[in-house]
């Protein structure tokens, strides 16, 4: 007898390769038969009318805190996933020095917009080393598996003191010493390094992530410390990623091209489509082609969806946020703030004021009407410009603030408005489509676990399969080429070897879908983080069953109570 059968189902192998009809066994974790299962299972799902797929592989979270303390990973265990991938854009947890874990912290809220008080809350500090860091994940029961890669953020200001965490230059021991502890790194489980190069990311001191403006002799140093450690992936977020330098995207390919051709380690980096050069993207693969046909190995990463805020009264920023008569009420309870909104005098004033200038939301968002829409119910990821409040408050010939007033009240104060800062420039996903399809590139930049008020993106597995397969009016992606960019191909990306396939010997990770009806829900603002502090959180329906190592950890979207998920070690 099996330990588990799965009967019936549509495979979805992983692989690209067509959809077939066949029964999948499983046995100590791991798949044990593709095709005719006459044996029984101790366990049995009958997968009739379902598609069956690997787990997903998410390569881009910042669960680094989270991990610590929630054996779940919500919401992404809503969402198919069965593989995290932490410690990316150069900010962890590990190494730390004695005193500075208040430090890194903030290091984290700043770049990663998680409640500073929920890290301080959860984290059960006990570590200095990045081996003690991993020791410590692996101690602990969890639904789903995490890896992890060193960040240099921590790296620098553990070597360095005051000197990394203010970004001066390293010197030549300084650069050694991080050499060295990205080998011991890898040699004790990471699968890589990642770094941070955008003036974006600062830490809530207002200082870029250490490693920012790191010369290319220490970025080279971190690359050669993969491999005196084994091998592994060089990640980061590049410089002018939101077009904050136009110049940047080109010069940062020269870096990398030369880093990975002469240590033959990959180097994967976020790819976005930004509003100040909406086409640069396309320079961008092609340097990343030439660089690949001359020995090196780049990775693009591209997010499938727009880079986006969804706000509303539940979060702390929307387009009313910095004007006076809102902030006088920004701190009552959302049923208490709402009841007021909708008394007219207060309509009136506030819709008749400006920002205040000294107040800390204003200026922080181009509010542009004709570049917001109503996320709605379900969610709408790639709405037309016919949606944007400014088209829909002039066909009710309305003024457009007004209408956009009244539209964040809909649902007792709990709609939600979509603002797209990247991967939107032209009003659709044509270039994301394209980039996505793009031989060099994988699908990433989920940013699960951060930004928790504020963008909600850990469901992006399920708009791969719904919005990119089945719903979109434009160019879509076959159901089973959908399924390999998140399961092989991420899995590949950082040397992830016994999963992301439906093959005989891999991991018993899998999903069991209702592939008609599979649909995004609403985020929901939920206030489950340690202290109270509140985060976005986004399910879907038609997940049958979510498998980890051979064992049912979702049913139905709901936890099962089994904890099979680990910590997965490089090499």
């Amino acid at each position: 007898m099996h330990e588990l059968v799965i009967r019936r189902g549509t495979i979805a192998d992983g692989t690209g390769a067509e959809l077939f009809d066949a029964d999948i066994a499983v046995d100590d974790g791991r798949i044990s038969a593709v095709g005719r299962v006459p044996d029984r299972g101790a366990e049995e799902i009958d997968a009739d009318g379902a598609v069956v797929t690997p787990g997903f592989v998410d390569i881009h979270t910042h669960y680094d805190g989270q991990a610590t303390w929630d054996p779940v990973l919500a919401p992404s265990i809503h969402h198919g996933v069965t593989t995290v991938m932490m410690g990316n854009c150069g900010v962890g947890f590990a190494p730390v020095r004695q005193g500075s874990e208040e430090w890194l912290i903030g290091l984290m809220e700043g770049v990663e917009d998680i409640p500073g008080s929920a890290l301080a809350e959860g984290l059960q500090w006990g570590w200095e080393t990045f081996p003690e860091y991993l020791d410590t994940l692996e101690a602990q029961q969890r639904t789903i598996n995490v890896a992890t890669q060193i960040p240099h953020g921590a790296l620098r200001a553990y070597v360095m003191g005051d000197r990394g965490a203010r970004n001066e230059p390293a010197t030549a021991q300084d650069i050694a010493k991080m050499k060295a502890l990205v080998a011991e790194a890898v040699r004790a489980g990471a699968f890589g390094v990642s770094t941070s190069r955008t003036v974006v990311h600062r830490a809530v001191d207002g200082e870029p992530v250490p490693g920012t403006f790191a010369a290319e002799s220490e970025l080279m140093a971190l690359a050669e410390g993969l491999v005196d450690g084994g091998g592994g992936v060089v990640e980061l977020a590049p410089a002018g990623i939101v077009g904050e330098d136009l110049l940047a995207p080109d010069q940062e390919v020269g870096w990398m091209e030369r880093v990975s051709r002469q240590t033959g380690q990959p180097i994967t980096f976020l790819l976005q489509q930004n509003n100040h050069a909406p086409d640069q993207w396309r320079e961008t693969l092609r340097l990343v082609e030439h660089a690949n046909r001359t020995g090196a190995r780049l990775i693009p990463q591209v997010a499938p969806r727009p880079i986006m805020l969804l706000v509303g009264h539940q979060g702390w920023m929307h387009p009313f946020a910095a004007r006076p008569s809102y902030q006088a009420i920004a701190e009552l309870p959302l049923d208490q703030r709402v009841c007021l909104l909708r008394d007219p005098a207060v309509r009136e004033r506030i819709l008749a004021e400006s920002d205040d200038p000294d107040n800390r939301f204003h200026g922080l968002v181009d509010w542009s009407l004709e570049q917001i829409y109503p996320l709605g119910d379900p969610p709408q990821y790639e709405p037309t410009t016919e949606r944007s409040i400014a088209a829909l408050a002039a066909n009710a010939g309305r003024e457009p603030w007004e209408f956009l007033y009244d539209t964040m009240l809909a649902d007792d104060g709990r709609e939600l408005i979509m603002k797209p800062g990247l991967n939107y420039s032209y009003g659709n996903l044509d270039d994301v489509y394209e980039m996505m399809i793009h031989p060099a590139a994988v699908l990433g930049g989920s940013d699960a676990g951060a930004h928790c008020s504020i963008i909600c993106d850990a469901s992006m597995p399920t708009s791969i399969l719904t919005h990119w397969t089945r719903d979109r009016s434009g160019p879509r992606l076959s159901l089973p080429e959908a399924v390999r960019l998140q399961t092989s191909s991420t899995a590949k990306a950082f040397g992830l070897t016994d999963c992301g396939t439906l093959a005989v010997g891999a991991r018993a990770d899998l999903n069991v879908i209702d592939y008609d009806r599979l649909a995004l829900a609403r985020p929901e603002m939920v206030y489950d983080l340690p202290g109270g502090a509140r985060r976005l959180m986004q399910r879907a329906t038609g997940y049958l069953a979510t498998v980890v190592s051979g064992q049912v950890v979702a049913r139905d979207g709901a936890d099962t109570g089994a904890r099979p998920g680990r910590l997965l070690r490089a090499g």
